[in-house]
């Protein structure tokens, strides 16, 4: 398990990365989250299927969800209770994979 990062911190202090490139503090407390936009669902599912397979090799796996061209992810440690390492990691895998 990871050490929770600071409760409170806005997301842009810890991954400046990842708040240009849209992430945001999740409703859900201890959480992070983005919605991606793809040109069609081919394309959608196929991101999907290329984070799941970043997903399963870090052991870490994302709540998410995907409606025709749109997946909404949301990613917290749930054994840690809330934001860490590991998510800003997988973060920026979908980044890389969503390129």
């Amino acid at each position: 398990m990871t050490d929770r990062l600071p409760a409170g911190t806005e997301l842009a202090e810890i991954a400046a990365d990842l708040a240009a490139a849209g992430w945001r503090r999740d409703e859900t407390p201890g959480a992070i989250g983005k919605v991606f936009e793809f040109k069609d669902f081919s394309q959608a599912f196929g991101f999907m299927a290329r984070a799941a397979l970043a997903a399963e090799a870090a052991d870490h796996h994302p709540d998410w969800r995907n409606v025709w061209n749109r997946v909404e992810v949301m990613l917290t440690s749930h054994d840690a209770g809330g934001l860490t390492d590991r998510d800003i990691a997988l973060a920026r895998a979908m980044e890389a994979i969503a390129g």
